[in-house]
């Protein structure tokens, strides 16, 4: 090749090794700083790389939809971790359980045609003490459960079904009796609860009919949820309460190229509630949380901040599709908590929703303990950018003292609605509307 050839290859590989470095330097977080390149890394881990394996079905575990085989399951559990570590393998079939407890260097795939089933009788959940709805205490485990550990993995072709059918009946009779009933009166587990670990990484797997919130972090760091399916039913009976992803006190979380499909938030920011939440140590932020390349079917909402929530710091979500939602972004105000949410940015969406952002105070299941003043929150930094959104109302936002709302941008929005509602936009500080184009059907 010719001297002169030589130089215009180098220059040309040079402009794009530039390009892509100036790409990767200009991926921010809302606040600003850099998105590290771990949020980058989204190979789904093998089952080569897990470990030894050790396959259910030889040792002593059979494929019995009818059977619950909660010790059996654990036994080898317990026996991968005895050995030093390795993978617990779910082959095709489907097999019932009751609570399963993971611990440090096991993990789990399910094949494909692989059912772990959840039990529909809550005695086959022990209560422990956990964490749920935004406080540290006895209630009933998930059907996965992992604390206290650094690196898991749960991946595979296969499915856990939490076989909630029986619970949201429950639920929904209990409701009928009182309707003052909590979401926790009526017993019911999760289907996934990871707690106080690091290094996670949930991906593959379809994660269906929970009997309460599907997956569920506490004081977790470095989680990667990756290519899921969590679904769970809004007819004929309602799954209620049952959260895709609920982030409770979190570091680095990424979840990407998932379906999120269900019967309340799809994404919910935990962290704490009550008036002296800020004082308890099992309390805290959200901070670092990419959600991108996601698609969401029906949902309460895409992003929700709350309502058992403290603060959260530099969440980015982007580059979605949104098929029936109800809001894409839902800032939930508790006047029995001070809550900040700040420096959030939501981008590139298109699809259908009823509304495009929902802020109001939040009315439902809050206590002041006894305190005569409610506790004010705040919200600022929020930008809605590259929007091309079907609703029924763009700005579904109110005024109150409870809240004070600042340095909000509205930024290359195409919207089609009934109802633009822009007015109730004018009370927020430092308010920026650019390239705003609302057509009111």
């Amino acid at each position: 090749m010719k001297p002169n050839h030589l130089k215009h290859l180098f220059i040309v590989f040079f402009f794009l090794s530039f390009g892509q470095l100036s790409t990767f330097a200009q991926d921010l977080f809302p606040d600003g700083t850099p998105i590290p390149d771990w949020f980058r890394e989204t190979t789904q881990t093998p089952l080569s790389e897990l470990g030894k394996v050790y396959k259910i079905t030889d040792h002593g575990v059979v494929s019995d939809s009818t059977q619950v085989q909660t010790k059996a399951l654990q036994a080898v559990i317990d026996l991968t971790a005895s050995k030093g570590g390795g993978v617990v393998v779910i082959p095709k079939g489907v097999f019932l359980t009751g609570s399963l407890f993971f611990r440090q260097s096991t993990h789990l795939y399910l094949e494909k045609g692989a059912v772990l089933k959840g039990s529909d009788d809550i005695s086959n959940f022990p209560v422990v003490m956990t964490r749920i709805e935004g406080e540290s205490v006895k209630y009933f485990p998930a059907i996965i459960n992992v604390d206290g550990v650094d690196g898991f993995t749960l991946t595979g072709e296969g499915t856990i079904n939490g076989n909630g059918l029986r619970y949201w009946k429950a639920f929904w009779l209990r409701r009928q009796w009182n309707p003052d009933c909590t979401n926790k009166d009526e017993m019911r587990p999760r289907l996934l609860y990871v707690s106080n670990s690091k290094n996670i990484q949930i991906s593959g797997v379809h994660l269906k009919d929970s009997p309460f919130w599907t997956t569920h972090f506490y004081k977790c760091e470095n989680v990667k949820l990756l290519n899921l399916k969590i679904t769970s039913p809004s007819e004929p009976v309602k799954a209620p309460s049952t959260d895709a992803v609920d982030i409770d006190v979190c570091t680095n979380f990424l979840i990407k190229n998932c379906y999120m499909s269900v019967n309340d938030d799809a994404v919910a920011l935990k962290g704490g509630k009550g008036p002296f939440a800020h004082q308890d140590k099992n309390n805290g932020e959200n901070r670092n949380i990419l959600i991108e390349d996601n698609t969401y079917g029906f949902c309460h909402s895409t992003l929700t901040c709350g309502s058992e929530s403290i603060h959260n710091y530099n969440i980015l979500f982007r580059r979605s599709k949104v098929e029936d939602a109800s809001r894409i972004l839902w800032l939930k105000m508790r006047p029995d908590t001070k809550q900040n949410y700040e420096f959030i940015k939501v981008e590139d969406i298109v699809g259908t929703a009823k509304s495009m952002i929902y802020i109001k105070p939040w009315t439902q299941f809050f206590n002041l303990k006894g305190e005569k003043d409610i506790r004010k929150s705040k919200a600022s930094n929020i930008t809605m950018k590259n929007i091309d959104l079907k609703c029924d109302i763009v700005f579904n936002i109110q005024e109150s003292d409870q809240y004070e709302l600042s340095n909000f941008v509205f930024d290359n929005l195409n919207l089609t609605t009934k109802n633009g509602n822009k007015k109730s936009t004018e009370f927020i500080n430092n308010l920026q509307l650019n390239n705003v184009k609302i057509k009111e059907l």
